[in-house]
């Protein structure tokens, strides 16, 4: 039998609204002690993002800064997602605390679980995207580079392009806590997406022509883990969620009606 979250008694609306506020300034702090910490590092932040695609430079060329303001404003941009980026633990930390109380016991030891797998995927993702899938592109890039043009990218632009990529690897990187959340709520069952399997394989390799190079390598490099990372959470969606029995079968098993 489930037990009852901890607190039955229902909070006036204020209440929550003055939690929810408190939660929100200590995610703001944390964001901005951090950001703090990493202000005076900025340049050097900026020159390992941009290593990547400086790998790949012609000889003698170099990126670029078309703004007046961009060499100091685009490590400064950096600087601050890196902060944000780094704050998810924090921010996460935070959300738990508010939800927590209105959780029964056994949905806070599935939750725990899953958000600590929800930050490492995140982090997986990205990680995925900087040492194997840039280098990838980048060298693409410059292979198909015209004659006569010289590849001297601004770093501005350089910057929002990783940005997306970055996020757009995090979030695909999410789809085993996707999957195991879809099945533990009862959304599908486990046999549903089974036989769907055929059309999640080629959604991946959408995704991975939209976010990739136009090449079946790269786009495999992305496509690939994503289906990989969908067995997985069906996998551990198999653990905790059966599927539910045919109407005939439910009916053999109910006890017979009692007599008058």
């Amino acid at each position: 039998m489930n037990q009852p979250p901890e607190h039955d008694a229902e909070m006036p609306l204020v209440a929550h609204l003055t939690e929810l506020r408190s939660r929100l300034l200590h995610c703001v702090i944390a964001i901005f002690l951090v950001f703090a910490g990493l202000f005076y590092f900025a340049q050097d932040i900026y020159t390992i993002v941009s290593a990547p695609l400086r790998a790949y430079l012609p000889q003698g060329a170099t990126m670029i800064a078309t703004g007046v303001a961009s060499p100091f404003l685009t490590p400064f941009k950096l600087t601050a997602w890196c902060a944000l980026f780094l704050s998810i633990p924090i921010i996460l930390q935070q959300l738990w605390g508010f939800m927590a109380p209105g959780l029964y016991s056994h949905e806070k030891r599935i939750a725990v679980p899953l958000l600590a797998s929800s930050i490492l995927l995140f982090y997986a993702g990205m990680a995925f995207a900087y040492f194997l899938v840039f280098p990838l592109m980048f060298h693409f890039f410059a292979s198909v580079t015209p004659e006569g043009v010289s590849m001297m990218t601004d770093i501005n632009e350089y910057l929002d392009f990783v940005l997306t990529l970055f996020f757009a690897f995090g979030v695909a990187f999410e789809i085993p806590v996707a999957t195991f959340l879809v099945i533990w709520i009862g959304v599908v069952d486990v046999t549903t997406l089974s036989k769907s399997r055929p059309y999640v394989i080629v959604g991946c390799f959408v995704v991975g022509m939209i976010l990739t190079p136009p090449d079946i390598f790269s786009q495999t490099l992305l496509a690939v883990p994503m289906w990989l990372l969908f067995e997985i959470g069906l996998l551990f969606g198999r653990l905790v969620r059966r599927d539910p029995p045919a109407t005939g079968d439910a009916r053999e098993n109910q006890p017979p009606a009692a007599l008058p």
